[in-house]
């Protein structure tokens, strides 16, 4: 039951904070990417396996935004 509460609060805010305009709304690719783990866990002790993948492509996806917006000048 607390993954899928820390899998709710990482995921919407990430969501919320990356549709903002404004210069924090970068913060939502850090939030995204600490949910990840919640996710992996849940659908690789799940056995779900197609999901996992997804989670996976996501992982990378947040992590090229945190590249872009964080690393990258």
């Amino acid at each position: 039951m607390i993954i899928q509460v820390f899998i709710f609060l990482f995921s919407c805010s990430a969501i919320w904070f990356v549709g903002r305009t404004e210069k924090w709304g970068r913060w939502g690719y850090v939030l995204g990417l600490c949910g990840q783990p919640f996710w992996l866990w849940v659908t690789f002790s799940n056995k779900q396996w197609g999901m996992f993948c997804l989670c996976l492509f996501y992982s990378y996806s947040w992590g090229q935004g945190i590249y872009n917006f964080w690393i990258k000048k």
